[in-house]
């Protein structure tokens, strides 16, 4: 059996205020379809504009924020679940006091390209 800890995996914070642990993908427990991963967002943080070809869905665990797909936008809490279809630019910022807590899966697996551009410098990847 393969098990991983969110607590074990140190994962990574990036510039837009958010640390993100991948526990099923590169760097831990590989699976061959997709991607899954544990993201908290800081208060005034977000995961930046973005889109890429796999088509993926957070659900948020703690917290509120504002969700953008495409040009929808709504308000997201603790329980709701967010489908975003490949090629569709999205973004999630935290609006609250509080950390947002999320898990996202993505499929194909892969890192979506938007990370190490956002390592570089550029927020808003569309």
């Amino acid at each position: 059996m393969k098990t991983v800890r969110v607590e074990d995996v140190t994962g990574e914070t990036f510039p837009a205020g958010r640390r993100t642990r991948i526990l099923i993908g590169p760097g831990s427990v590989e699976a061959r379809n997709f991607v899954m991963g544990h993201v908290t967002i800081f208060p005034d943080g977000s995961v930046p504009l973005n889109q890429h070809e796999q088509e993926e869905v957070y659900v948020i665990l703690q917290g509120s924020g504002s969700m953008r797909v495409g040009d929808e936008e709504q308000e997201v809490c603790a329980g709701t679940a967010v489908y975003v279809s490949p090629g569709v630019p999205h973004q999630l910022k935290n609006t609250g006091p509080e950390d947002l807590i999320m898990m996202f899966v993505y499929s194909p697996a892969g890192v979506v390209s938007h990370w190490q551009k956002e390592r570089e410098g550029d927020f808003k990847i569309v």
